[in-house]
């Protein structure tokens, strides 16, 4: 205790120099730490994003593309899916339930999902939780719309207000507007914590109703085309959707349905598992977790070695004090166990200071990253791995001193008292 005493006071007399030194390795630790919190985060808010789907069927293309976009909103379809596919699909009888995404439309960046009733019914996220309305109702006409929780904080909307949707996705402010046909904000959706925040919702008959007039993907001509308050839910006639979600009865029935959807014979369409999915999706970015897995230990190392440097330089200035120790009858384990001493503490608090400044800008963060990429980064507790890393870093400062330690116990008493001009 009275060399753990002594290790202790000999830091506090260098504050400077410790400062510095603690704030490098916290640095390196929160980084290591960060990356992983960030990297596991990351996973569970995808993972939780959707749930109770057994597939998600679109246009025959890439796995990761059909799932990025009809689950998180990123990227466009490379083709659509004709409505009466849809229809013979949802009525099999392996089917229990299925929702219908149609997309392509914007809000001022915002995705646009015309769907149906089912979305506010069977949608499930973060295992059993489903959708529900802070305030208003699910739209029931044409022209209404329900907004996610992201939409009605960033743009200001209540229940009431008029919208104007763009054709396209569009960042900002759209080219070309439906200006014409505006929709009326009768549902505000609570916070998910998921992509659904970030969306507006309108029914398939208002997505259909948008584009009512247009041919080959063009606006009809000024005067050309049906007055918004003329068209009727009958006059409508719903020719394609984007995607669907689909919940089979059984498991086996996920396996049968999926092979008839890839072998359909009517146009060719595809069906991916989520979970498969995402998983494909790990294994693409794996690389680069990997790799910046790799930056951050060399980070940690350069930290280390900057504590090593710290001690090994203030060994010139401490030549006296280490002196003074050996005259006064401590032996060279004594001088070995107070630089290690000194070298572990600077590590430890290091590590410590670094997970606390970790999880606090994590928590910092947190209500960003939600609110401009829809992913709600939970703050878990390190895994074993991660417990290992943080007491291998402490391990390394220990060891580290002895480098210092040795130095010292080798330097001469006379060089310690003699006075160098």
């Amino acid at each position: 205790m009275v060399l753990l005493s002594l290790a202790y006071h000999s830091l506090r007399n260098r504050l400077l120099t410790t400062a510095l030194t603690v704030v490098s390795i916290a640095l390196s630790v929160a980084l290591l730490v960060g990356v992983e919190q960030v990297r596991r985060g990351a996973r569970e808010s995808f993972s939780n994003t959707i749930s109770q789907t057994d597939l998600i069927v679109g246009a025959r293309g890439g796995s990761l593309q059909l799932l990025l976009y009809a689950v998180f909103r990123m990227g466009s379809a490379t083709n659509n899916i004709s409505y009466e596919s849809y229809q013979i699909l949802a009525r099999h009888p392996a089917v229990e339930w299925t929702i219908p995404y149609s997309l392509g439309d914007s809000h001022r960046g915002f995705r646009v999902v015309g769907t149906t009733e089912e979305f506010y019914t069977r949608y499930r996220f973060r295992r059993h939780r489903k959708i529900e309305f802070a305030a208003g109702r699910a739209p029931r006409e044409i022209f209404e719309v329900a907004i996610g929780s992201d939409v009605a904080s960033a743009l200001g909307y209540k229940i009431g207000d008029a919208v104007t949707l763009t054709h396209g996705v569009a960042s900002g402010r759209g080219i070309l507007d439906h200006d014409d046909r505006p929709f009326r904000i009768q549902g505000i959706l609570a916070r998910t914590a998921t992509p659904v925040d970030r969306s507006l919702y309108i029914p398939l008959e208002g997505m259909e109703a948008m584009h009512m007039d247009w041919a080959d993907g063009a606006p009809p001509m000024p005067g050309e085309e049906t007055p918004a308050a003329s068209i009727r839910k009958e006059h409508l006639q719903i020719k394609q959707i984007t995607a669907f979600l689909l919940r089979a009865r059984s498991r086996i029935d996920t396996l049968r349905l999926q092979r008839e959807i890839n072998t359909f014979e009517d146009e060719p369409l595809m069906a991916i598992i989520p979970g498969v999915a995402l998983n494909e999706l790990w294994r693409t970015i794996g690389y680069a977790e990997d790799a910046l897995s790799v930056v951050t230990a060399f980070v940690l190392v350069v930290g280390l070695l900057g504590m090593l440097v710290s001690l090994y330089t203030s060994l010139n200035e401490r030549r006296r004090e280490m002196a003074i120790l050996r005259a006064v009858g401590a032996g060279p384990r004594t001088i070995i166990f107070l630089l290690v001493t000194e070298s572990g503490l600077l590590a430890l608090a290091g590590t410590v200071l670094g997970v606390g400044l970790a999880y606090a800008l994590a928590l910092t963060a947190q209500p960003l990253v939600e609110r401009h990429f829809g992913l709600f980064i939970p703050l878990v507790r390190p895994t074993a791995a991660g417990w290992a890393y943080l007491s291998a870093v402490v391990v390394a400062g220990v060891l580290i001193g002895f480098v210092p330690a040795v130095k010292a116990y080798r330097n001469a008493l006379a060089d310690g008292l003699g006075v160098r001009l």
